[in-house]
Order: structure tokens, then sequence, then C-alpha cells
């Protein structure tokens, strides 16, 4: 399955954003998907997964109550909403497609990221 993100931008401190991430390809195999960051000279790290049918999702601890992934099928198209952003949100934010794995998404295929950048 391809991705493509789309969203990204400069943002103030406070500010909500939404990112969205369009799967094409083999979208009727069954998958997860997910988001991934990676902020300057550091890591990238799991930032959230979303079940195929959408039921499931989980967030790390370090966005818990402030972003929130979502999917709709129909467009084969996830989202993460990204509210009360902080500078250390600032990243490259990849979109995934995997599976489940405890704590996280073990990614199949990725997309080429879209940056995000938080002032304060």
């Amino acid at each position: 399955v391809q991705l493509e993100e789309s969203g990204g931008g400069s943002v103030q401190t406070g500010d909500s954003l939404t990112l969205a991430c369009a799967a094409s390809g083999r979208t009727t195999s069954p998958y997860w998907m997910g988001w991934f960051r990676q902020a300057p000279g550091k890591e990238r790290n799991f930032v959230a997964s979303i079940s195929q049918s959408g039921t499931n999702f989980y967030t790390s601890d370090s966005v818990r109550g402030r972003f929130a992934i979502s999917r709709d099928n129909s467009k084969n198209t996830a989202y993460l909403r990204m509210n009360a952003l902080e500078p250390e949100d600032t990243a490259v934010y990849y979109c995934v497609a995997g599976r489940p794995i405890p704590g996280g998404l073990l990614p199949d295929s990725w997309g080429q990221g879209t940056l995000v950048t938080v002032s304060s």
C-alpha cells in the first residue's frame, strides 16, 4: 500500500492541526494505520495507531489527551487531529500501515512524511 500525507505546516503554541494520510494500492487488505514522528536530531517514535475497523486505537503517553487518530475507510484515509500543540511537537510526521504490536505498530509501509513546526 502507498501512503501520502498532507496537512503539515507552521503553527503557534496552542494551535490545532489535522494531518491526513491517503492510502492507495492494495487497500482491500486489512491493515492498521498509524503515525510516527521524528524531531530534529532525535529518533523516530510511535505517536498513534488505529485498527482496520477504527474501533481500537492507541496513542503514546506524550500526546494522549491532545492528539486523536481516526480513519475513514470509504476514503482510504487516516487522520491525526492535533490539539494544544507545543514546540516539542515539532517533527516530521510519518503515516504508516502495518501490524499492531504491544505499545505501538510495526510498519509495513511508510509515507514520505510531512513537517509540522510549532513556534512559541
